[in-house]
């Protein structure tokens, strides 16, 4: 019997009815085992943008008007 992965990490029920065995076989993680390199982890910006951030440009929009954070100083 193929087991449905997907299925077994999103229905506890369908998970229990596998056999011990089957249930040992499943992946720790639903999406496998991922692991980055060194150099993949430095590139991760993880939301920390450029200085390009355009979202206080100088159009009408008063969004960054009595704001006290610092994003929107030019």
């Amino acid at each position: 019997m193929k087991i449905d992965i997907i299925r077994a990490w999103k229905d506890e029920g369908y998970r229990w009815s596998l056999s011990e065995e089957e249930r040992h076989t499943l992946p720790e993680n639903p999406v496998g085992e991922l692991e980055l390199t060194d150099a993949e982890l430095e590139a991760v910006m993880g939301g920390w943008g450029d200085d390009s951030d355009d979202s206080c440009d100088d159009s009408d929009d008063d969004s960054c008007d009595d704001s006290d954070d610092d994003s929107c100083d030019d």
